[in-house]
């Protein structure tokens, strides 16, 4: 009865996870073709094969739907899908390494930190010449790590026992005092306000490939890597003692896991900005969905994840005719009170 019933679970699991899969599928077409522009989703295999192969544009379609397609359509999507997923399995790494279900690089001021050192890029508008697009990635990652490890420096400074809350109420702190910062460097510099204070928002507005290949390798790689820490992950959410008896050297354990989904953040905000929330939801909702095992939470959180932010930068620029939204707006605007949810609904089970 008991194999019949895991075997039933894992039947499901599979089955969830394929609707989950074809729904990102669908969603990154249907975000492709949607737009000032409408492109008829029959073209967006053609076009997308004429360029991978190399082959010449193909007949009946025009030129601008071509360049339209290609150039900023395609890019921005699979640019959003890996932010999203960036995001949401950063999340997972938070809210399993501090046992908090309000943890996430947003709350704890990863985020924020991140971007301070990006913006920080821009405002003095300083270039790679041997990284080139790959180095703000690089800043982003070394920013996040930076923001965290001072997060949680702070945290101990105030609470010996670093408890889980005392370290998110000491990042929400920090990401506000970040926030100020970067207010008084875009109120200082004039030149570039405009273009810090519409990043600091969120958005992919204007994204290509460049910043596409930029962003996509390093997010692979460190999601793939956090992917074979699942089993640790699993251990960790029995506790410091459980997981020190079963052999985890839990100090260094935490620490790697926080750093990887903290250099996973700045990575994926390098290019488009703070967007909050989407690591506070989708770990949440899969974890609902298909239980605590981390070897199908964290791959279908990214899928998750990065079909969460594809639709919600759909909504950003189409929700109002001829102008768009920061997509950072739209994820506070669905997270906030999800959030709010969240924790009301901790405190009635304390």
């Amino acid at each position: 009865m008991e194999k019949q019933l895991t075997a039933n679970k894992r039947y499901r699991n599979i089955a969830i996870a394929a609707v989950f899969i074809a729904a990102a599928v669908v969603c990154m077409v249907v975000a492709v073709c949607a737009g000032s522009v409408k492109i008829r989703v029959g073209d967006v295999p053609r076009v997308l094969f004429s360029h991978i192969f190399g082959q010449p544009r193909p007949d009946g379609i025009d030129k601008a739907i071509d360049t339209i397609l290609w150039t900023l359509r395609v890019p921005r999507v699979i640019l959003a899908f890996t932010v999203g997923a960036s995001l949401g399995v950063s999340g997972v790494i938070m809210q399993a390494v501090l046992r908090n279900p309000l943890a996430s690089s947003y709350t704890i001021g990863v985020s924020a930190g991140a971007s301070l050192g990006v913006g920080t890029l821009m405002l003095f508008s300083v270039s790679f010449p041997v990284l080139g697009m790959f180095g703000y990635p690089i800043v982003g990652c070394i920013a996040g790590i930076g923001a965290i490890t001072l997060a949680i420096f702070f945290a101990s400074a105030l609470d010996k026992n670093l408890s889980s809350n005392t370290i998110v109420l000491v990042g929400m702190v920090f990401s506000l005092f970040i926030s100020a910062l970067i207010t008084l460097i875009t109120a200082l510099d004039t030149t570039v306000r405009q273009q810090l204070t519409y990043w600091q928002m969120g958005s992919f507005n204007m994204r290509e490939w460049s910043h596409t290949l930029a962003v996509l390798p390093t997010a692979l790689v460190l999601i793939i890597v956090l992917w074979t820490r699942t089993r640790e992950l699993d251990i960790l959410t029995f506790g410091d003692e459980q997981a020190a008896l079963m052999g985890i050297n839990v100090r260094r354990e935490k620490w790697l896991l926080l750093y990887l989904g903290a250099a996973l953040t700045g990575a994926s905000i390098a290019f488009v900005g703070i967007i909050s929330f989407v690591d506070l939801v989708a770990p949440h909702i899969v974890r609902r969905i298909f239980g605590a095992k981390h070897s199908l939470v964290l791959p279908m959180t990214a899928v998750f994840g990065g079909t969460m932010m594809v639709f919600t930068d759909l909504i950003a620029r189409t929700v109002l005719p001829g102008r768009e939204l920061p997509v950072g707006v739209v994820t506070a605007i669905i997270g906030a009170p999800f959030f709010a949810f969240v924790f009301f609904k901790q405190r009635r089970v304390r």
